[in-house]
């Protein structure tokens, strides 16, 4: 894949995210207003995009089969070296749940950009299956080091199990899935109405994603904010593309699980530890770094990467 065909698709990815910096910076919006609209884009435009790209797609190819299998492992095994490692991590359990965070869970705001700039609507099809597979995976094992380790005890089960159940991109996709399991259609006004809605998820959370990047609580923190950093954007992605040169996995799904992997932490990421008793400043720190830093390390990374696929 030509570099130049790379960096150009981030091109109006970051023109947006920095477009939603300046509409913070000069107070477009009160700070309730950017939480209310990041609400919106996550709850309400984000589901019906996932659940047309699921019914549009073709879920069932092997292609799209293995791309999530390779996701899942990549996750699964990195959550089991950090657990591992946890001791050399951070210093405390705070700490730790926000350096988890960063290595497992990506911005799919700027992973549907950059695969919808190269592939155009097929890539964005295609970078939902995965998202299919590592939402309620994600979710899920978030959640569970966050109730373990950022609070003083373990969070009930039953609000495990709700957190999960009551997701709204869980739910979207599991009943998309569903349906093309059962063969059946989405009637066309249906389909148009969903499609609009999903329209406008892209762009709304990039400029959120913009909104939420904190520049004012660098300094702290350098360890763990190191360790989140190289997590996300160097560990992650090297892991990925040895399990997907491994089974197999060429071409386009290769590069799209390498877009999901290299991409920013997800913005969500500090929500989840600022409701959970996570450490939101360092959370807040490693996403504005992970952020800046992917303008160079997805290009670099889909370059490195591109022989293998």
């Amino acid at each position: 894949m030509p570099m130049f065909d790379v960096v150009l698709s981030l091109v109006p990815v970051f023109s947006l995210i920095a477009l939603g910096a300046g509409l913070r910076r000069f107070s477009v919006l009160t700070a309730d207003g950017w939480a209310s609209l990041e609400r919106l884009t996550y709850f309400v435009l984000f589901p019906p995009l996932m659940f047309m790209s699921i019914i549009n797609g073709s879920f069932a190819s092997d292609e799209a089969l293995w791309l999530g299998l390779a996701l899942a492992g990549a996750v699964v095994t990195m959550a089991a070296l950090m657990l591992l490692a946890r001791p050399v991590l951070a210093k405390d359990g705070p700490q730790f749940s926000s350096v988890f965070q960063a290595g497992v869970r990506w911005n799919g705001y700027v992973a549907l950009g950059v695969a919808g700039g190269l592939y155009g609507d097929i890539g964005i099809g295609i970078a939902a299956i995965g998202f299919a597979v590592l939402v309620p995976i994600n979710n899920v094992m978030s959640v569970l080091i966050l109730s373990r380790y950022a609070g003083e005890k373990p969070a009930p089960f039953s609000r495990v199990l709700r957190s999960v159940a009551t997701n709204p991109l869980i739910l979207s996709t599991v009943l998309a899935i569903i349906l093309v399991s059962l063969g059946v259609r989405v009637s066309k006004p249906v389909g148009d109405t969903l499609n609009l809605l999903g329209d406008a998820t892209v762009s709304l959370g990039l400029i959120c994603v913009g909104a939420a990047l904190d520049f004012s609580s660098l300094r702290s923190s350098k360890w763990p904010l190191f360790a989140g950093v190289m997590l996300r954007l160097v560990v992650m992605p090297g892991l990925t593309a040895g399990l997907c040169y491994t089974i197999g996995l060429s071409n386009m799904a290769f590069q799209i699980a390498m877009i999901c992997v290299a991409a920013p932490v997800a913005t969500s990421a500090y929500i989840l530890a600022r409701q959970l008793g996570g450490d939101s400043s360092l959370m807040a720190n490693i996403i504005t770094v992970t952020t800046l830093l992917s303008l160079i390390t997805i290009p670099l990374t889909l370059w490195l990467t591109g022989s293998l696929s």
